[in-house]
């Protein structure tokens, strides 16, 4: 075989695994956002209230906090299936940052005798069950197409996992929470997804090797 032929079927050869990953991880995430919205609705289902809710500021502002995790979450997981790819972790702090600011802005407006309060909610406990409950079909997903790629840090691709499905859970979950502050979203979002995030590291060191 000539070396310009050799480098053609090279190319082909990468260019038709790419197109494969591109279309197993879109399925994935299409997937996970159905499964998670089958779970989301046969158990709590939206607030009752949902209508009036969706026109005030702190109601929305939730899921541009969750849906930006999702979406950087799932951009750096798709990085770091890719061997000796450039993982764009810092792509991770948008979400973080917009919150702190709103939690800065919300301490501005709010009295410091009811911050507690704030932070407290009346959810935190329905916020940790269903958060992780409805991120799980995501994780296993989501794990499964990991598997298609080749990681080199299992670990952390797997972490990655249990973000990207977390934050998917919390989007859902956030039509259902009637805890729109700040201070709750805060505390008790990212500690849900934290628990999601272990469980994806945990699979991800357990069944992403190669």
């Amino acid at each position: 075989m000539r070396t310009e032929d050799l480098i053609t079927a090279l190319a082909a050869d990468t260019s038709s695994t790419r197109t494969g990953q591109d279309r197993a991880w879109t399925l994935a995430i299409l997937g996970s956002v159905v499964l998670a919205g089958l779970v989301f609705f046969a158990t709590i289902g939206p607030r009752a209230d949902l209508m009036a809710a969706v026109q005030t500021l702190r109601f929305d502002f939730k899921f541009v906090l969750t849906l930006s995790l999702a979406l950087s979450g799932f951009m750096v997981l798709r990085a770091a299936a890719v061997p000796g790819a450039r993982v764009p972790l810092r792509a991770l702090l948008i979400a973080p940052v917009l919150g702190f600011a709103a939690v800065g802005t919300e301490l501005m407006a709010l009295p410091a005798g009811v911050w507690a309060m704030a932070a407290v909610g009346k959810n935190m406990l329905v916020c940790l069950t269903f958060i992780p409950l409805i991120s799980l079909a995501p994780v296993l997903v989501l794990t499964l197409a990991l598997r298609n790629g080749a990681p080199t840090r299992p670990a952390l691709s797997g972490a990655l996992v249990g973000l990207t499905a977390g934050a998917i859970g919390a989007t859902f979950y956030a039509a259902h929470c009637t805890d729109d502050s700040p201070l709750f979203v805060m505390v008790w979002y990212p500690i849900a997804i934290a628990l999601v995030t272990a469980m994806g590291a945990a699979l991800g060191r357990l069944f992403v090797r190669w």
